[in-house]
């Protein structure tokens, strides 16, 4: 007598971190106020299962190894919060928040989220700062390749963590840049 009692392995979720430390350098009655978002996300790796790059041409889920939010939503999430670390600002918040009246909104097209077990995370962001006041948009693309440093599917985030700080990094230097332009505040 066989038992159909066989139970599939739980799943585990994982989640993207602001791994930015304050820039305490930067100046602190300047309160930037940045709306990020939103973002899009490839449709291949727009799940909520992992997908785990195998070679150039294959990718898998990961049916037990999910994220726990949407990376649509993740990805804003992360960068906002390394951005208000980078800018030592509170004013900074992901979409679809959506402030009174803000300085910028950043925008964020992810055109790779590739994920190498053990390996390394790879991520490329277009993004556009748009100035609330009309000004010139600063348009950039962050490629980065960032090491796994440990073993499994945490070490994976937190090394997808770890580009995506430095995507935040490169958003901050043209937010800043622009800070010198008028800003209309309403």
């Amino acid at each position: 007598m066989l038992c159909g009692c066989a139970s599939s392995p739980q799943s585990q979720f994982y989640t993207l971190s602001a791994t930015a430390a304050p820039e305490f350098a930067s100046v602190a009655d300047n309160e930037y106020r940045v709306v990020v978002g939103p973002a899009t996300v490839p449709e291949s790796v727009d799940r909520p299962q992992l997908v785990l790059r195998m070679s150039e041409n294959r990718v898998t889920l990961l049916e037990q190894a999910r994220w726990a939010e949407p990376l649509a939503s993740a990805i804003p999430d992360v960068i906002a919060r390394d951005l208000a670390l980078s800018l030592n600002s509170s004013g900074v918040m992901a979409y679809p928040q959506n402030p009174v009246s803000f300085d910028f909104q950043v925008f964020l097209e992810v055109l790779r989220f590739d994920s190498v077990l053990d390996d390394a995370a790879t991520v490329e962001v277009a993004w556009t700062v748009r100035p609330s006041n009309g000004g010139e948009p600063a348009f950039g693309r962050t490629l980065v390749r960032e090491r796994v440093a440990g073993v499994g599917y945490e070490a994976l985030a937190a090394a997808h963590s770890r580009a995506l700080r430095a995507v935040s990094a490169e958003i901050a230097q043209a937010i800043r840049a622009r800070a010198d332009a008028p800003v209309l505040r309403s």
